[in-house]
């Protein structure tokens, strides 16, 4: 038995798309499951659109999710000769045929067609012709010779046993009048020297498996296994495309969602096992299969993997989520300076509460963060004289204590509560616009015993609020 080949074929002609990663991801997965190979195709042959940008971005998100390739990536403009040596052997057997027709012509039976409202289908005209009629300007295409006949059965893993009649399959174009090949040639020629057991894809490619099932069929080729997975829509029901917002990893990362909790989210969207939710890495390649595909598309939900990025936040290693936040303020906000990095990282317990991105955590912290404390204009307008009492009544008070905690500080709230004839929120509010900027925020013991006697005391003699 052959051993399994997936792999993940993006074109660099534009970011990864949010939809490309969990193709991969589901190839990944099935390969290491089955203790197989999963390979990166970069198909590049759209010389105009690729740009090498977007082949590294490729790259670069799916080592950010945690999806490794084996092997160097296959660049498939560096294969095109293998492609044309194919084209010219379907040609050579009768499985192909040169098509003299003009880009005139073409465009007249799309445009019959168009009248007739029925899809277009090349009407064959050069199938049987012989080239001694042909005409001398036109540089022919090489077209494939689809069946005319009977049904094809496509015995698919995910969607079932699919049926079509041979006839609604034209005799597609396989090599350009440049001389350049199209997608399903190369795809199937690639695949074919890859060794590829299994082409897991969206199920936008259903018509083209159709292709490439017939061009394996007239190599006499080993027909590999094919899997096709719903799309992935938006909340709203519609597909999801590129110009869609959140649709790269980018604009996952830029807001501090985790790559863990991105891959589980994704794993979970259209495959499902039992009624289990969390998956850890080690999880989801023992009990990943295609059997747990569902055959429906599957809606992207931001509060879902908003969700899931909390859970991931209050469950992980402290150490570990003071790296990913150290990494993620360096790459989208400001670097943690290294005298703070302590104080942050012995904060994490209460900066993470309700917390549901890096972002979150990053501005929870930023009273922590910054030298010099930035006020909300609207925030610093509460500060009145009544609210000005409370902060040097506390700070006059907090001289005598000798160590911050809940113990030392409850009683000088409780004491400053009664003198001011006010609330918890009457002393907590001012205390936090004064240490913070904000009066949202962390709880103010917190912020107190985070911040230390010197810099609270500093903090609380600020000429902006005195």
């Amino acid at each position: 038995m052959k051993k399994v080949a997936t792999r993940f074929a993006p074109s660099p002609t534009g970011p990864l798309h949010i939809g490309g990663v969990r193709t991969a991801l589901f190839n990944w997965l099935y390969s290491k499951n089955q203790n197989g190979k999963f390979y990166l195709r970069v198909e590049d042959t759209d010389k105009e659109r690729s740009k090498e940008e977007y082949k590294n971005q490729i790259i670069k998100s799916l080592k950010w999710i945690g999806i490794n390739y084996d092997e160097k990536e296959y660049i498939q403009s560096n294969k095109i000769k293998d492609h044309v040596k194919i084209a010219n052997e379907l040609l050579k057997n009768g499985q192909a045929y040169k098509c003299y027709c003009s880009s005139e012509e073409i465009e007249e039976q799309k445009k019959r067609a168009k009248q007739k409202k029925i899809p277009y289908i090349y009407d064959r005209k050069w199938r049987d012709k012989s080239e001694a009629n042909a005409p001398k300007n036109i540089q022919p295409v090489i077209r494939f010779k689809s069946k005319i006949d009977g049904t094809s059965l496509l015995k698919d893993l995910v969607q079932g046993d699919v049926e079509i009649d041979n006839n609604t399959i034209e005799d597609f174009i396989i090599l350009r009048n440049d001389g350049t090949p199209t997608y399903n040639l190369s795809a199937s020629v690639d695949d074919h020297h890859m060794n590829v057991t299994h082409i897991i894809r969206g199920d936008d490619h259903k018509i083209n498996t159709f292709k490439q099932i017939q061009i394996y069929q007239a190599m006499k080729w080993e027909m590999p296994s094919f899997a096709h997975i719903p799309l992935i829509h938006t909340i709203e029901g519609k597909k999801l495309s590129k110009r869609d917002k959140a649709s790269t990893l980018d604009d996952y990362s830029k807001i501090g969602i985790m790559p863990d909790a991105l891959r589980n989210y994704l794993l979970r969207l259209g495959w499902s096992y039992k009624d289990k939710e969390i998956f850890t890495l080690d999880e989801s390649i023992k009990l990943f299969n295609l059997e747990g595909i569902g055959k429906s598309p599957s809606k992207l939900d931001m509060n879902r993997i908003l969700s899931m990025n909390e859970h991931y936040i209050k469950n992980i290693d402290e150490n570990d989520l003071f790296d990913q936040l150290t990494e993620y303020c360096k790459l989208y906000k400001s670097e943690i300076q290294s005298d703070k990095k302590d104080k942050i990282k012995e904060s994490l317990i209460f900066l993470k509460n309700k917390a549901k991105t890096l972002e979150d955590i990053f501005n929870n912290g930023q009273y922590i963060m910054v030298d010099e404390v930035n006020f909300n204009q609207d925030d610093i307008k509460l500060i009145d004289d009544k609210a000005k009492k409370v902060i040097s009544d506390f700070n006059a008070q907090l001289g005598s204590v000798d160590k911050l905690n809940k113990e030392t500080l409850e009683p000088i709230v409780n004491e400053l509560i009664k003198s001011n004839d006010t609330n918890f929120k009457g002393v907590g509010q001012p205390l936090r616009i004064a240490l913070t900027g904000s009066k949202f925020g962390p709880g103010i013991y917190d912020i107190i015993i985070s911040l230390g006697k010197d810099e609270v005391r500093k903090r609380l003699t600020s000429k902006k609020i005195s």
